[in-house]
């Protein structure tokens, strides 16, 4: 069985989890998949909780996708080691790891949006 696990970065602000909720919904119901999310610093829902939630609904193969903008050093050295040490520990799980959202027109778009909705309502910065 297949699972997905969104990583994001993580906050000290609590409603964040509600914002990944949301967001998970919303790719489980495009993708129809087996579909969790954690947080790489500041939450119990951290990277192993995710996996380890994915494995005790029986998923064996993992994609963790990054909803991070941008490669730095969690992409490159903290969360490959984190997912390396869990596989170590769970030979039976085959843990991939996708690319960050990156440079992509679908989130241009979305700023385009954003930039009108500003615009639109007149704010101003605080």
């Amino acid at each position: 069985m297949k699972g997905t696990l969104l990583l994001a970065h993580g906050s000290r602000r609590k409603e964040t989890e509600q914002t990944m909720a949301e967001v998970c919904g919303e790719v489980r119901s495009l993708t129809g998949g087996n579909v969790t999310f954690a947080f790489m610093e500041f939450s119990e829902n951290n990277i192993e909780a995710g996996l380890e939630r994915l494995r005790a609904d029986g998923a064996r193969e993992v994609c963790v996708v990054p909803y991070f903008l941008f490669d730095g050093v969690h992409i490159h050295e903290d969360i490959p080691a984190e997912l390396a040490a869990y596989q170590a520990g769970h030979p039976e799980m085959r843990v991939r790891f996708g690319r960050t959202l990156g440079a992509d027109r679908r989130l241009a778009e979305i700023v385009a949006d954003r930039i009108r909705e500003a615009q639109a309502q007149g704010q101003e910065a605080s």
